[in-house]
């Protein structure tokens, strides 16, 4: 029976190597007594849920320019904040982080929660959520389980059992280490650890600091572990979508439902999605123009979007006219950019009317 890794062989490890974060406080600073801010921690773990550090790093800054503090954001314009976070993906997050920094600056007195129970009740806050900030924010010794810890687990313990269905018992196993003393660091140096040494291919085993105590190693199977079962193919979806152009350069646009997908964000009008395009109405009489399609990938589907596309000066059925100097297509989810990209090309130069004309 192989001894469990040590948590102090890992911190030690961490003041040497930690990651630079523009969210982080590291370990130095926090020995000098600099503690995290709630509001940033916060902020940075509700952008990071399915979503890279390389890809969150930019939005971060620029939320944190835009809106310093949690009652900055709560009293932000919801479409400004929908616009800014266009790109990530994942919108309902973006509904959410309205809602619980409203909640956080109002009923709360701007303070947030220091305890995983406390955190629970705010929107949009999970248990992974909450553990992370109560852990790295108020060091309370909670135990921090994302997809990088869950791989340091199953292979410093060796748990053959595939994923999904292990995460409880890598859950579990992860709370048997997490120390009383630093838990906010040792949170983070656990998820540090997966993702430079302990990777998903080619682990670095050899300059580990927990390598002797590593089961999987010990076996020869580290990069075999986490297993997983396998994953069943995604259905595809399709629709239509159509982009109507004045030709003063306005574009034709709706706000999607609160609920639902991209829910909140600004989009192109067209069908509902389905195996098979339902009936529908283009959003103004003209005549319409296919010009290619649009395919992306979402967590549950592959959606396949027909590109339809007019330029107009009639008035909709449906959906706004937007002045071409209000509109910024990075504003537009992943997905209504692609279909932008597209479709862009297709019309004429925009009419520039003269002073007086």
């Amino acid at each position: 029976m192989r001894d469990a890794p040590d948590p102090g062989e890992l911190l030690a490890w961490y003041d040497a190597h930690a990651r630079v974060m523009p969210w982080r406080v590291g370990p130095a600073a926090r020995a000098a007594g600099v503690r995290p801010d709630p509001y940033r921690v916060w902020l940075s773990e509700v952008m990071l849920q399915q979503t890279t550090v390389a890809a969150v790093r930019e939005y971060f800054r620029r939320f944190t320019a835009l809106w310093p503090s949690v009652g900055d954001l709560a009293a932000a314009e919801d479409a400004e904040v929908m616009g800014e976070w266009a790109g990530l993906g994942y919108y309902a997050r973006a509904r959410n982080l309205l809602k619980c920094a409203r909640m956080v600056a109002g009923e709360l007195g701007g303070s947030f929660p220091e305890t995983r129970e406390g955190l629970l009740a705010l929107p949009g806050v999970g248990p992974y959520t909450a553990s992370a900030v109560a852990a790295i924010a108020f060091d309370q010794p909670e135990a921090v389980v994302d997809g990088n810890v869950e791989r340091v687990m199953a292979r410093v313990f060796a748990v053959e059992a595939p994923l999904p269905g292990a995460k409880k018992e890598l859950a579990s196993l992860a709370e048997t280490l997490t120390p009383t003393e630093r838990p906010g660091d040792y949170a983070q140096a656990v998820m540090d650890l997966g993702a430079t040494i302990c990777t998903p291919r080619s682990p670095a085993c050899g300059i580990c600091p927990w390598m002797a105590d590593c089961a999987a190693r010990a076996q020869g199977i580290a990069a075999e572990l986490p297993r997983k079962a396998p994953k069943a193919a995604k259905p595809v979806r399709h629709g239509v979508a159509y982009l109507a152009r004045r030709p003063d350069g306005a574009w034709l646009l709706e706000t999607r439902p609160e609920k639902g997908l991209l829910g909140g964000m600004l989009g192109w009008p067209g069908s509902e999605w389905a195996a098979v395009v339902p009936d529908h109405v283009p959003p103004v009489a003209a005549e319409w123009q296919e010009v290619g399609e649009v395919r992306h990938t979402f967590t549950h589907f592959q959606l396949i979007l027909t590109i339809m596309a007019t330029e107009t000066d009639a008035p909709p059925g449906s959906g706004v006219w937007l002045a071409a100097d209000r509109f910024r297509p990075s504003d537009l989810p992943t997905v209504m950019r692609k279909a932008y990209d597209i479709a862009t090309p297709t019309f004429p130069p925009v009419e520039r009317r003269h002073p007086g004309a």
